[in-house]
């Protein structure tokens, strides 16, 4: 059996203590060591209790480390670092690994050739039966098909080390995990598909939680400066709207000033098209949708905040990192 560590960044959501029950039920070769990463700004005393009451015998071969808030980036990179097991295992905290989950990561380890540095896990989100899925509920069923998540993967530590582990100015949990995967196959290494699986829930979630993600447009625009222009077809990613994004933000802005300076004739084309551009938006997130009134609503209402706030994102996102280096220069 090939030893592994895993390591687990969190902020001790609600999620944890079943991510760690899963993980101490799971039959199989044990891991040597569960590297728990609290990343908590302020920690608050105890709320850890309770999730590592539930992993058992796994508990003395548990340690507890601070990431003081810096992001799942830099948290793996704390755990990362107090690894000495030749394979790093990487859970998110919301994830709860298969019955057999330890069985299956052996096979997946024994199977791996000496160039393959990562082996990914297979992750399935459960989805509603009898309705059609929410907007949000679609989003999180795409980890599903993504690459190189960090969900349920694993890394020779070794590899990991090589290329100076995960590039900590991503600060969210977005596109850190592809810019490693990259970084790691441009060393020479390859990354392969396992067939071990984690289960994935949809977490609750508020109605504007869509509008909170479009943060993640600064990191396309990191990993563009990173990584090329055709990133997206590197990293096997979606390339999103962007453009579209971008177009209607600028049709609303030029009605709203050509309006202002007394171009009523060009502002009434300028706002048709930002009406069009929306509503276009809008039918694409609720068409697949439940249809419900609180669906609805909440897909206009966001519809119209998204592009802007993409828009902006990606344009702060350009100027932040328009001299970006790699992460390995940056961290020497």
């Amino acid at each position: 059996m090939t030893p592994y560590a895993v390591v687990i960044p969190t902020l001790v959501r609600d999620t944890l203590a079943d991510c760690l029950a899963a993980l101490a039920a799971a039959t199989g070769p044990r891991p040597e060591e569960i590297v728990l990463v609290d990343d908590r700004p302020y920690p608050e005393p105890g709320k850890l209790e309770h999730p590592l009451s539930v992993l058992g015998d796994l508990r003395e071969r548990t340690t507890v480390l601070g990431g003081g808030g810096r992001g799942p980036a830099a948290a793996r990179n704390t755990g990362l670092r107090a690894v000495t097991a030749p394979w790093t295992v990487f859970l998110d905290d919301d994830v709860q690994v298969g019955p057999h989950w330890c069985d299956q990561l052996a096979e997946d380890l024994a199977e791996a050739a000496p160039d393959i540095a990562g082996v990914q896990g297979v992750i399935a989100v459960p989805l509603p039966g009898e309705r059609r899925p929410t907007d949000w509920e679609r989003g999180t069923a795409g980890l599903a098909r993504a690459h190189w998540i960090t969900a349920d993967m694993a890394y020779r530590t070794e590899a990991l080390k090589q290329v100076g582990g995960f590039d900590e100015r991503f600060r969210r949990a977005f596109r850190e995990d592809a810019d490693l995967a990259l970084r790691v196959l441009d060393a020479g290494w390859r990354i392969r598909q396992g067939r071990r699986t984690t289960r994935h829930p949809v977490r609750p979630a508020d109605r504007w939680v869509s509008v909170r993600q479009q943060r993640g447009n600064a990191d396309d625009a990191l990993m563009r400066h990173l990584h090329g222009p055709d990133w997206w077809d590197k990293a096997v990613a979606p390339r999103g709207r962007i453009r579209k994004h971008a177009a209607i933000t600028t049709a609303g802005v030029a009605a709203c000033a050509l309006a202002a300076t007394g171009h009523a004739r060009a502002a009434t084309a300028c706002a048709l098209g930002w009406a069009a551009g929306t509503a276009e938006f809008a039918r694409a997130r609720i068409a697949p949708g439940p249809r419900t009134r609180r669906e609805v609503t909440t897909m206009l209402a966001t519809s119209v905040l998204i592009p802007p706030a993409a828009t902006w994102h990606r344009l702060t996102g350009e100027w932040r990192h328009r001299h970006a280096h790699a992460w390995q220069e940056v961290a020497r």
